[in-house]
């Protein structure tokens, strides 16, 4: 499979924690559908300590996986909200 466009989308979207509301990352996302992985590379801001886990409430919101052999976090289903 094919890499990942290494340019980065125009639109930025904030990713927030579904449960305590807490701001954990800045992302390049790109499409219309809704935000199921996020590549470490588009990442533009990160709040969080240890990737994949909340700082505010601790809950595990992402996984750390490889997608098309590029480092990503594969997201949990109804954990993060994007705004």
């Amino acid at each position: 499979m094919a890499r990942p466009n290494s340019k980065l989308p125009d639109r930025s979207v904030q990713i927030s924690c579904s449960r305590c509301r807490t701001q954990l990352l800045r992302y390049r996302k790109g499409g219309n559908g809704a935000l199921v992985k996020c590549f470490i590379e588009r990442i533009t801001e990160d709040n969080t300590q240890e990737p994949g886990i909340c700082p505010g409430c601790g809950s595990q919101f992402g996984r750390q996986t490889l997608i098309r052999g590029v480092p990503a976090l594969k997201m949990v289903g109804g954990k993060v909200r994007v705004k």
